[in-house]
């Protein structure tokens, strides 16, 4: 046998929740696919109604929600209640993360009001919006007024408010960074119930640069303001085929956005790169173009964003056999590419999905809501997915990807993998993630005076062995990936689910801004901390009083911190 059909691992015995996973496309097309559609629609109904009503209407149905949200906080009684937590059910969230937090006794603040476009400001650029507009509902909001959010990331379903507090990245954060760092004010309810605006240059400017990644842990988020710009109605994407090993994929990649020479005008406005096998990647950079453009004789138009097209991923893949090609895709099509398809995720939740005969008949139906996907696994079928599945996304330093490649391939050997660039800004204080020390004397490719560029290796799908059937054991996988991280000054985003114990987690990121906040604005006693959010496993009562009772003894300071 060949390399390839050598077995690397022993083989893994099967159990029932194999056969369960392998037929869940049953109940993902008979339960799952209608129920998701009708709370699309439903969504669609309530947003097409928020939007006949005034700007002004808006504002003031917002300052009486926020009244409300004040008013339920004040009745909280510290000594008998649990620690505050919104009431969205554990299963809404898109990330992978079990929020069993929620499952121990929790203080609930209903937040599910604060779903509106607030305003668009197109004299200073800014949207205001609160924390439930997800990414479908704003751009379809401001791209019809050639208007766009810096940052829109690609799932629909994702909100303002995850995208803050949490993670948050599209193909032109090489030019904006992550989401939340086109915020400009972020409007707060505190542990006490005084409602603050943070910027960077007020009274709670500590406050503004310690609210991402805090997973709302710092205060109740309930309206941000977010920069515009103005784009075109198309975007012309070139398709780029490499083949290499894995450093030559990586060096292709960074090519394609970060020019050698510096020349600003050979930086598109989009990038992103998609690794297919070890030896095959394709690049694809966009650049916004007029309908006069796109329309012009001889030009290809292509309409992702119809149910009965190929999915992107695959569409994108043609280029390894026909070579480069370009395309014009709408604007809002190109933003919300990977919907339809969640990536390549829905290959595994329904694998015939992809098939013509049933884009053109259900495809309409697509994408499963990832919430309904979650609320319909059971603790075997989650506890399976923790160990034979792998979302997770490795936050690197531009320079070494092509090393996180190699380590993503030797532990983890997922295929396809994403790959999007972000700046990581040098910012007047060091929140919970920051550039290397230094990095500004270097002068790396794609690195910049005020910014380090960084690079998203987004792995996400079943591992190899798994498919062979060999024994992987995904949970030592993501330690093995963490600790690489910790070494090479990397991060892992919140939403997935993390092996680390506090102290390599506060190794991974710095705690002394977000401590410092959590104690001046009266957080701890009120919300958890971010590392007891993001742990794995349920929690009770008397872990949550043990964990905030020691945020207020131990002396986060004395924690191993990178050296500078």
């Amino acid at each position: 046998m060949s390399d390839l059909e050598a077995p690397l691992r022993p083989k893994r015995k099967k159990v029932w929740v194999d056969y369960f996973v392998k037929f869940r496309w049953i109940i993902v097309i008979f339960v799952v696919l209608p129920i998701s559609c009708t709370m699309y629609f439903l969504t669609y109904l309530g947003d097409v109604r928020s939007e006949s009503k005034s700007f002004k209407r808006r504002q003031k149905e917002h300052d009486e929600n926020v009244k409300k949200v004040v008013k339920r906080l004040k009745q909280r009684n510290p000594s008998k209640d649990g620690l505050v937590c919104t009431a969205r059910k554990p299963y809404i969230a898109v990330g992978m993360r079990n929020v069993d937090y929620k499952r121990a006794r929790h203080f609930e603040v209903d937040l599910s009001e604060f779903r509106n476009v607030l305003d668009i400001d197109r004299e200073r650029m800014i949207a205001r919006v609160e924390p439930l507009v997800n990414m479908g509902q704003i751009s379809r909001v401001t791209v019809p007024m050639n208007l766009s959010l810096e940052v829109v990331a690609e799932l629909d379903d994702l909100t303002v408010g995850g995208l803050i507090n949490g993670y948050g990245i599209e193909g032109s954060s090489h030019l904006y960074g992550l989401f939340s760092d086109t915020v400009v004010a972020y409007e707060i309810v505190l542990a006490d119930g005084r409602v603050v605006r943070a910027t960077k240059d007020n009274e709670y400017s500590d406050l503004f640069y310690a609210i991402p990644w805090s997973q709302g842990t710092l205060g109740l988020l309930v309206s941000a303001e977010i920069r515009l710009i103005p784009v075109k109605e198309y975007m012309k994407v070139t398709y780029q085929p490499v083949i290499g090993n894995l450093k030559d994929l990586a060096q292709a990649y960074i090519d394609s956005f970060a020019p050698r020479d510096g020349d600003p005008e050979k930086i598109p406005d989009f990038v992103e790169t998609m690794i297919y096998t070890p030896t095959e990647g394709v690049c694809m950079t966009g650049k916004y173009a007029s309908k006069e453009e796109a329309k012009k004789k001889g030009n290809v138009i292509n309409q992702v964003g119809w149910w009965f097209k190929p999915w992107f991923y695959q569409h994108a893949q043609k280029a390894l056999e026909k070579g480069e090609f370009v395309e014009y895709i709408p604007t809002r099509d190109y933003y919300h590419r990977h919907t339809r398809c969640l990536y390549w995720e829905g290959k595994l939740i329904l694998p015939f999905a992809d098939q013509w005969w049933f884009r053109w008949t259900l495809g309409w139906l697509m994408p499963p809501k990832v919430s309904l996907l979650k609320a319909t696994q059971g603790e075997s079928i989650r506890n399976y997915y923790h160990e034979m599945h792998v979302i997770q996304d490795m936050l690197v330093p531009l320079y070494k990807v092509g090393e996180a490649l190699e380590f993503a391939h030797r532990e983890m050997e997922v295929y396809p993998i994403w790959m999007c660039p972000h700046k990581l800004y040098k910012l007047p204080v060091k929140t919970m993630v920051y550039p290397e020390p230094g990095f500004e004397h270097h002068r790396r490719q794609g690195d910049t005076e005020d910014a380090q560029m960084y690079t998203d290796v987004g792995i996400y799908y079943a591992p190899g062995p798994v498919f062979r059937g060999e024994v992987f054991d995904g949970a030592e996988a993501v330690r093995r990936m963490e600790s690489w991280l910790i070494e090479n000054h990397g991060f892992q985003p919140q939403y997935a689910v993390s092996e680390l114990d506090e102290k390599k987690f506060w190794r991974m990121f710095d705690p002394s801004l977000y401590e410092h906040c959590r104690n001046k604005y009266g957080a701890v006693g009120t919300f958890m901390s971010v590392y007891y959010k993001c742990k794995k496993g349920r929690k009770t009562e008397k872990e949550v009083q043990e964990a905030e009772q020691a945020c207020l003894e131990t002396p986060y300071a004395e924690l191993d911190q990178p050296a500078e």
